[in-house]
Parts: structure tokens; C-alpha cells; sequence
């Protein structure tokens, strides 16, 4: 039988202390994948890696704050002395909002969820480049729908999903002639914990979800897609029926889109 394809690839995740990076960590493990594991939380990183390690991978835990550059370059860096190379990066570090653009006093959200949604991308993808050309790697970044549409109460979230698609669709075309892969993955609502941590619009946490968590997509089924994806180097990995319809419907009938993200907004209230 022959191995898997993610055996002893090495891979940093971004945003791999919990949710998607998490379990990402874990399914890649499961291949006996060689992981960097990257997140402002120590400890819940030292956690995912033992797991990993029980799982047959390797993995070192690198607590990284993506909104640094020089913490980016020192996460590429840190991977590189250990395993020697960089086979994939996953860009999936990310944080969200949920509150309508007019409750804004102060706009220092949405510099932030920038830096931490956009320019942490940016700066790991700058660093880990030269070693992906070497491999012939893989990139992927864990976007969202809110990258494809205008989302009510996530505006600058989807800013900064939307800045993240453009990026790595210009990627692609670049290093199209470098055998470099880029996969943009478009989750539909995940049951990662993310929005209990969204923030309002004065800057504290939401802490709680205004959604059935229950009702959406589990993280093990996004994530399977996702690897699904990875594997295949596809340009992109659409979950739901809704992320491979909506786009079509947008260019038929873009009103009844817009209409349907507002109905949304309101069945959250």
C-alpha cells in the first residue's frame, strides 16, 4: 500500500491551537505528516502536538503571533532547522466580528482583524516561499464564504477575506510556473468555537455563538474536505452546496443574494 500523501510532508499551520488548525494538525497527523504547529497559546499548543505525536506525526509547537513579521520569519525559520525544508503551508490563522459597521466608535478592529487575517498570510507566505519553490510545495489558505460575498455584521471580516483571496489568486498566477499549488478553501459556518470568541463592536468578546452550533458543519467534515483539496492540489475547496451554488446564483440574480445574506442577519437576531 502506498503512503500516504501527507507522510512526512512538512507542514506549518497557522491558527493550529484550536478549531480548523486543530483539527487539521490531527487528520494530517494521521498520515504521519511532520507538523509546525503555530498560535499565540503555548499550552494548548504543547497539547495538539502530543496529540499529533500519539497520532504517528511529528510536530513541534511554535507560538507564533502571525501580526509580527519577524515572529512569521522566526516561525519559517524554527520549522526549517527542524526538519530541514518546508513541503505546505496552511495560512489559517483568523479572527472575526459580529456587529454592524454603524455601531463602530473606533475602527482599531478592523486594522486588527487585517493584520491577523491578511498580513499574517502575507508575511508566512513571503518567508516560507523560497523553500516552497525548492519542494514544489503546496499553499493554502483557509478563507470563508464571507470572501465571495458581502456578509451583514462581518464587514471587516470579510474585508480581510476577500483581501486574502485576491492575494493568493494572484500567487497562483505567479508561481504557476514554479509547481507550486494554491488552494483556497471557502468554509460555510464551521462549528470551530470561532464566533464565541468574535469580537463586538467596542472590542470585547461576544461569548457566545448566535448561531446553532449544532445545526452547522462539524469541524472533522470541513476539515476532511479541506485535506481532500490539499491532496489533490485543487485551486479550490468549496464545502457546501450553498459555496458552489451562490457564486452562479451571484452572477444570475446578484439581488437575491444579497437578500439571502440579509435574511441571515436577520434570523441571527
Amino acid at each position: 500500500m502506498p503512503p500516504a500523501i501527507f507522510h512526512e510532508n512538512v507542514t506549518i499551520i497557522t491558527g493550529a491551537s484550536s478549531g480548523i488548525g486543530r483539527e487539521l494538525a490531527y487528520q494530517l497527523a494521521d498520515q504521519g505528516a511532520w507538523l509546525a504547529l503555530a498560535a499565540r497559546d503555548q499550552e494548548a499548543l504543547q497539547e495538539a502536538s502530543e496529540e499529533c505525536r500519539q497520532r504517528g506525526g511529528r510536530a513541534i509547537p511554535v507560538a507564533t503571533d502571525v501580526t509580527d513579521q519577524e515572529q512569521c520569519q522566526m516561525l519559517i525559520q524554527r520549522t526549517v532547522d527542524e526538519y530541514g525544508r518546508i513541503d505546505t503551508l496552511v495560512n489559517n490563522a483568523g479572527i472575526t466580528m459580529w456587529a454592524l459597521f454603524e455601531e463602530f466608535q473606533s475602527l482599531d478592529l478592523f486594522e486588527r482583524i487585517m493584520r491577523v487575517n491578511y498580513f499574517g498570510a502575507v508575511y508566512c507566505t513571503h518567508y516560507a516561499l523560497p523553500y516552497l519553490k525548492d519542494t514544489q510545495g503546496r499553499i493554502v489558505a483557509v478563507a470563508s464564504l464571507a470572501a465571495l460575498n458581502g456578509i451583514p455584521t462581518r464587514s471587516a471580516y470579510a474585508a480581510s477575506k476577500h483581501a486574502l483571496k485576491g492575494f493568493m489568486d494572484t500567487l497562483r498566477i505567479e508561481l504557476a510556473g514554479y509547481g507550486i499549488s494554491v488552494t483556497i478553501s471557502y468554509p460555510d459556518f464551521v462549528a470551530t468555537g470561532m464566533r464565541d470568541r468574535a469580537f463586538k463592536a467596542d472590542g470585547q468578546r461576544l461569548g457566545a455563538s448566535p448561531l446553532e452550533e449544532g445545526q452547522v458543519m462539524t469541524t472533522e467534515d470541513s476539515v476532511r474536505s479541506l485535506v481532500g483539496a490539499m491532496e489533490r492540489r485543487a485551486r479550490e475547496d468549496r464545502q457546501t452546496l450553498r459555496g458552489k451554488v451562490g457564486p452562479w446564483l451571484k452572477l444570475i440574480t446578484p439581488g437575491m443574494i444579497d437578500n439571502m445574506a440579509r435574511s441571515a442577519l436577520l434570523q441571527d437576531d
